[in-house]
């Protein structure tokens, strides 16, 4: 999402957030099927107490059960300029294609190959013997141009990996069809404010939600015109931003937001009146949120925490704590075959949590490119790709305009 730097709000809670929804629109496009509930609230952290701080057991130590190695470095040679900076990484639905954006106004496309030339090469102790060294001219398959610096990518589910999603600076989603390499949708309703993410429903792909800038999710339907709002909900009466959507890959009506209000919520689409479960638990900015499997979510947040969430029943199972995150954005990814979360840092390095411990399992500086302007610098986005194996790939972008490709074989 680039060199970002969020301000706390305090807003008050959600009982009174404005929210605009068409009932008439929900009865047509969501069945029953998950059960709507009443709201839970979690507010508290002694009642959100980590499990493993729980009875009198000691915590077992955290452990690495993998071998990580750097594998690829891509850069964009030595007349790189500060506005490349790398804001966000998706793999494609076959996690053979790569997207990434930034604040340079380009959409880049990779094959994974390419980022991989060296991909026989066996990790050995966490080390191998040869980094591949690549540019993003020759790496990258093909570049689309955009109009605004870019906040969010999301490939559109179902597409074939042709349709992907982005949210810009200039507070519009836009649509793009790759094989044209043209946009075929766009809609700009959130008041020229900046659209800091995007995502779409995984039951119904026509359905897509953005959070902004202007303290609003909205929910469109693109067979509604030019994307017609369908739902509206603002979380916090002092309209704090809202820096993260995110609908479930596995339950079909459940939608996930992170807020400027120290908040994430979870909501049911058909009914979005109020929010099933509010969860307090950061003291600051939370700036994602992502589900890691059927019964659990996990939400990142400018305290420098990560937290994992049953979903049920708000409780709290655990904190991350380690890696630097007091202003930006920095990245969260879960890799869910492995249980693996990935983050980024504001000390420029990468972090691998295990969702059994709540300290990190490997950490690794990020390259540092020589020049002006890069002293600094950051990670600010992380991506794992999505295998059921017992090999892992993470990619991560840096505030240099740098990506890394990692990959980690399972210990025997």
């Amino acid at each position: 999402m680039g060199a970002i730097h969020l301000s706390q709000s305090q807003g008050p809670k959600p009982s009174n957030a404005t929210v605009s929804f068409t009932l008439e629109w929900a009865m047509n496009n969501f069945s029953s099927g998950f059960p709507t509930q009443g709201r839970k609230e979690y507010d508290n952290e002694s009642f959100g107490k980590d499990r493993e701080k729980q009875g009198d057991h000691k915590p077992e130590a955290a452990r690495c059960e993998w071998d990580f190695s750097l594998a690829t470095v891509v850069s964009s040679g030595a007349n790189a300029a500060v506005s490349d900076s790398l804001g966000v990484i998706e793999f494609d639905p076959s996690n053979t294609v790569v997207a990434t954006g930034g604040i340079a106004r380009k959409i880049r496309i990779y094959d994974l190959k390419s980022l991989l030339p060296q991909d026989d090469i066996i990790v050995c102790n966490g080390e191998q013997n040869d980094i591949a060294l690549l540019d993003h001219v020759n790496a990258c398959s093909y570049y689309i141009c955009t109009p605004a610096k870019l906040s969010s990518l999301r490939w559109k589910p179902g597409s074939g990996g042709r349709l992907l999603g982005s949210g810009d600076y200039d507070g519009v989603v836009t649509e793009y069809d790759l094989e044209r390499k043209l946009p075929v949708f766009e809609r700009d309703e959130h008041g020229g404010r900046i659209v800091w993410s995007v995502d779409y429903s995984h039951r119904d792909t026509f359905i897509g939600a953005s959070g902004s800038d202007d303290g609003t999710m909205q929910m469109w339907d693109q067979r509604c015109g030019s994307g017609e709002c369908v739902a509206k909900v603002q979380p916090s009466t002092a309209r704090s931003s809202v820096c993260c959507v995110e609908f479930s890959p596995s339950n079909d009506y459940l939608l996930a937001v992170g807020c400027a209000d120290k908040k994430a919520y979870a909501y049911d689409v058909r009914k979005m009146d109020e929010p099933l479960h509010v969860l307090g638990g950061h003291t600051k900015t939370v700036t994602y949120v992502r589900f890691l499997d059927t019964q659990t979510m996990v939400s990142a947040g400018t305290d420098g925490c990560l937290k994992l969430w049953n979903i049920s029943d708000c409780r709290l199972i655990r904190t991350y704590k380690g890696h630097k995150n007091c202003r930006s954005f920095v990245g969260l990814s879960v890799w869910r075959h492995g249980g693996l979360l990935g983050c980024g840092s504001e000390n420029n390095k990468v972090f691998v949590y295990d969702k059994r411990w709540g300290e990190p399992i490997w950490v690794r500086c990020f390259e540092t490119m020589a020049g002006a302007g890069f002293e600094h610098g950051f990670v600010n986005s992380v991506c794992w790709r999505q295998v059921q194996e017992d090999r892992c790939t993470l990619l991560a972008g840096g505030s240099n305009g740098i990506l890394q490709v990692f990959v980690g074989t399972k210990k025997s």
